[in-house]
């Protein structure tokens, strides 16, 4: 495997709120894939500030981890938080974010993103691995 990028993310759960508190829907339409939202919409209180600040979280670290922040067409919604079966995270990439990690892969190349988050309140953290290896 190869390495491509690395990144990571800590969030303040209070400034998550605040937006909330602020721009409420624009800012959740803005930022959050529908899947996104129906996890953290799951809980509530606390809990819910949670799940959006790990995900907040992890959009910016995956997105340090293609090496574009959110620039060169890369935007929070291309960067969305899912989860396996099992509970795992995973990252799913659409529109300039796909672009871009597709960018990074030299011919017949697969990627692999590894994301990890925790929150702890008032923070939640995410780091993300991005690795690159044979299709198959």
């Amino acid at each position: 495997m190869n390495l491509l990028g690395i990144g990571s993310d800590l969030c303040d759960i209070r400034r998550i709120e605040r937006a909330l508190g602020r721009h409420g829907e624009r800012f959740l339409d803005r930022v959050f894939t529908e899947a996104e939202r129906r996890r953290a919409d799951r809980r509530n209180g606390q809990a819910r500030l949670g799940a959006y600040a790990k995900r907040w979280a992890a959009k910016e670290a995956c997105a340090k981890a293609l090496g574009t922040g959110f620039s060169h067409g890369v935007f929070h919604r291309d960067l969305g938080v899912d989860n396996l079966p099992t509970g795992q995270p995973v990252m799913v990439l659409t529109g300039g974010a796909r672009a871009r990690l597709d960018a990074l892969l030299a011919p017949g190349a697969t990627a692999r993103i590894l994301l990890t988050m925790t929150d702890e309140y008032p923070y939640a953290f995410a780091q993300v691995m991005i690795d690159a290896g044979p299709v198959g």
